[in-house]
């Protein structure tokens, strides 16, 4: 089953996507900002990020910066949700997958979800 970490600081958008992914066959895990999301990636390995970039604690481009520097993290796919004017600009920075603006279409983020889970390499059998 195809997993997503939702970092978001808004609880009622962690709770709207976490219901609604679910809804959709994802396992969802949570987190309310940069350095949650980085304790939370200390104990699992989700298909892809779905990170907002303004955020307090640790935002979005210090968790994405923090991500890039670590080997075991570098390569799971971030999609960006922000409401940021210069959202796109930034993603671009950052190296993330894809980005989508805030207010977002539900079934686009769904198919970029998906895409991005597809590019998941199977697991290796030893």
């Amino acid at each position: 089953m195809p997993s997503v970490l939702v970092v978001d600081d808004d609880p009622d958008v962690r709770v709207l996507l976490e219901t609604y992914l679910e809804l959709e066959g994802f396992e969802v895990l949570t987190a309310a900002n940069g350095s949650d999301a980085l304790q939370r990636l200390r104990h699992t390995r989700p298909s892809v990020i779905l990170l907002d970039l303004m955020m307090p604690v640790m935002d979005g481009i210090e968790f994405r910066r923090q991500q890039q520097r670590q080997p075991c993290l570098s390569d799971i796919p971030v999609v960006c949700l922000s409401a940021r004017h210069d959202a796109m600009q930034t993603a671009m920075m950052l190296g993330v997958a894809d980005c989508l603006a805030k207010p977002f279409e539900l079934d686009k983020l769904i198919a970029m979800l998906r895409r991005h889970c597809a590019d998941e390499a199977p697991p290796k059998i030893v």
